[in-house]
Parts: C-alpha cells; sequence; structure tokens
C-alpha cells in the first residue's frame, strides 16, 4: 500500500463524494418512476448541478458526510494499490460509480440504466488507454472476456434463480466482470465468488438479529461490489 498515492485518493474522494449528491439523490427512486427534482422537506426544485445542499431548505441532500467518507475510502485504498499505474483511472472510475451504484441500490432496491449501461463504453475506453500506454494488450482482451464471462454467469442465475438476481445485477456484473478479468482469471473467480460469500455473511447476521425475515429481499449490487474491491485489492 502506497501511502502517499492513497493519501491523493483519499483528497480527491471528499469533493467526488460531494458531487455524487445530487445523483443519489435524482436516481434513488422505484424503477419506472421520474427522477426526484425537488427536496421531500421543503419542496423546492433541487439544482441539477452537483449539489451540497437543498437551495431552498439548504437541508443536505444525503447523510452528513457519508458520501465523502466512503468516496474518499474506496478511493484511497485504489490509490494506494494501483497508484502510478495506467490502470488506475479506470479502477478508480468503477470505484466512484460503485459508491452511486451502493447508494442507491440500498436505498431503492435498483441499479439504474442511466449509471450502468453508458460506463460500459467509458470503462473499456479507459482501459484501452492503460493497455496502450502500459503496453498491456493481452490486459485488455482478458479483461473484455471477464466481463462477457460474469455477465453470461450471472444472467445464468438469474434465469435459473428469478427474483434473486435483477438486470441491474447482470448488467453491473460485466463492468465487475472488466475489471476483474484485467487482473486475471483467478482475481476474477475470486471476485466473483466473494460477492456471495458478503451477501450470505450479512444475510445472516441480519437474520440472527431479526432485522430481516427469510423472505425478505436484499439488495446484491452493493456485495457484488465489495467482492470486486477486496479481489482486486488483494
Amino acid at each position: 500500500m502506497n501511502l502517499y498515492w492513497a493519501a491523493i485518493g483519499a483528497i480527491l474522494g471528499v469533493p467526488i463524494g460531494s458531487a455524487l449528491r445530487s445523483v443519489i439523490f435524482r436516481l434513488s427512486v422505484p424503477s419506472g418512476a421520474p427522477d426526484r427534482t425537488v427536496c421531500p422537506h421543503c419542496g423546492g426544485a433541487v439544482p441539477r448541478r452537483p449539489a451540497f445542499r437543498c437551495g431552498g431548505c439548504r437541508d443536505r441532500l444525503a447523510a452528513p458526510a457519508l458520501p465523502e467518507l466512503v468516496t474518499a475510502g474506496v478511493l484511497a485504498l485504489l490509490f494506494g494499490r494501483f497508484g502510478g499505474e495506467p490502470i488506475l483511472l479506470a479502477f478508480g472510475f468503477l470505484g466512484v460509480l460503485g459508491v452511486a451504484l451502493s447508494a442507491i441500490d440500498i436505498a431503492v432496491h435498483r441499479l439504474p440504466d442511466r449509471l450502468t449501461l453508458p460506463s460500459y463504453p467509458l470503462l473499456i475506453g479507459l482501459l484501452a488507454v492503460a493497455a496502450v500506454a502500459g503496453h498491456h494488450e493481452g490486459a485488455l482482451a482478458r479483461a473484455l472476456l471477464g466481463g462477457l464471462a460474469l455477465v453470461a454467469g450471472y444472467l445464468l442465475l438469474a434465469v435459473l434463480r428469478p427474483g434473486q438476481l435483477g438486470g441491474g445485477d447482470v448488467k453491473l456484473a460485466g463492468l465487475a466482470g472488466l475489471a476483474l478479468g484485467w487482473l486475471g482469471w483467478p482475481t476474477l473467480i475470486l471476485g466473483a465468488c466473494l460477492g456471495f460469500v458478503l451477501c450470505a455473511v450479512v444475510s445472516l447476521a441480519l437474520l440472527s438479529a431479526r432485522r430481516i425475515s427469510l423472505h425478505s429481499a436484499i439488495c446484491f449490487g452493493p456485495f457484488l461490489l465489495g467482492g470486486a474491491m477486496l479481489a482486486m485489492l488483494a
């Protein structure tokens, strides 16, 4: 872990996390519902530009400091692990995207296509730049195959076990597969498995605490991303 690069990631994560607030606020709505455009407290319009507070009542658009702290932590870990490498931009982008998607999935059990689908060309483009800069053409090809493999695997699970995984999870799996595939097939397999392990551990803990029942729906996106993150750092 490079502490210098980790510090840079943590510093950058604070303003980036603040910018994510309005995105998370707008997209934290049920599937098919329009974006949130007004403050739930005062009814005032929320600006389309990145905003920290409501322009009317000045109420925060998310929990105090939470997006900033989480984004800073994620980028600190990624920068500390991959700082100075051409792949850093691609992994950093996925980390920031993962913070926004996890927050939305936890809030409304939804992974919006407006975030996942445009991220494919962006992430592939950043991986291509890293491949050219670092002469890692083989890693780029493996990343593309890894993305396809994880999409296919999650799609098969979604078909075999309807209701357990959603379409958003399948699309997110492809993005995670691109990053994990770049690092190698063992990393891809480890990341895919860790997502289910994390989900099982947290579910058992919540069941033991009687916070959920056997019939409760649990968002899987944060566990998928968490498993991928752990595998990438390992």
